[in-house]
């Protein structure tokens, strides 16, 4: 991987990170209404040495905001973790909550906004606000070699992060891009989350043959 400009950025912003003031507004109000759950930015959950990066779009109101781990509280977690665990990235039972010792193998996951986005729509500007910190993720974890992209953005804000143009690279489930100059392979998949599984767009076949792709790459 080449060396990332990262001007001392931290891999994860401070649980009172005041960048985006949109973000901070409701986090205050989600502190006031809810007082034992996370409600700060989200930091990254994996392995040291990690292969693989999982990158999502940002928390869920009741997943990691609530819990403070990626991906843990809400269904896209129940069929996400269900995945890595059958395909030797993950180890332990997943039960929804972070103190569960579900622990991960060989992978790393992170999201493309840290912090809780109002009806789950991060904006253009909150998504480039929160990039350094994707960009340190990526400099601290040169073992990284292939990554996964959970829906359209996560897939676009890693392109541009890595100054990729996005027109040579097409987001489609499935598909399989190597980076030049990059050593790094980028993997898609449709997001996750209960609405793409409850209408079809993804069912849990589809994600697996994703996984396929990936372990076959890694192995």
């Amino acid at each position: 991987m080449p060396a990332l400009n990262t001007q001392n950025v931290p891999v994860d912003p401070p649980l009172d990170c005041p960048a985006c003031p949109r973000l901070v507004a409701l986090r205050e109000e989600l502190k006031a209404a809810h007082p034992d759950w996370h409600n700060a930015p989200v930091p990254s959950f994996g392995a040291a040495a990690p292969t693989l990066l999982v990158i999502g779009l940002a928390p869920g109101m009741k997943g990691a905001n609530c819990t403070g781990r990626p991906f843990t509280g809400d269904y896209a977690g129940d069929l996400l973790y269900r995945t890595m665990i059958d395909f030797g990235f993950a180890t332990g039972t997943y039960l929804a909550r972070p103190d569960d010792g579900l622990t991960l193998k060989d992978a790393l996951i992170t999201n493309a906004v840290r912090c809780l986005p109002p009806q789950n729509k991060p904006t253009g500007e909150e998504i480039r606000t929160c990039r350094p910190y994707l960009l340190s993720t990526l400099a601290a974890n040169p073992s990284i070699n292939a990554v996964l992209a959970l829906g359209r953005i996560a897939h676009e804000t890693f392109l541009t992060a890595l100054g990729q143009r996005r027109a040579a690279f097409p987001f489609a489930h499935c598909a399989e891009h190597a980076l030049p100059g990059t050593g790094l392979t980028l993997f898609d998949s449709y997001h996750c989350s209960r609405y793409n599984t409850n209408t079809g767009r993804l069912t849990e076949e589809m994600f697996r043959a994703v996984f396929v792709k990936i372990r076959a790459h890694i192995s």
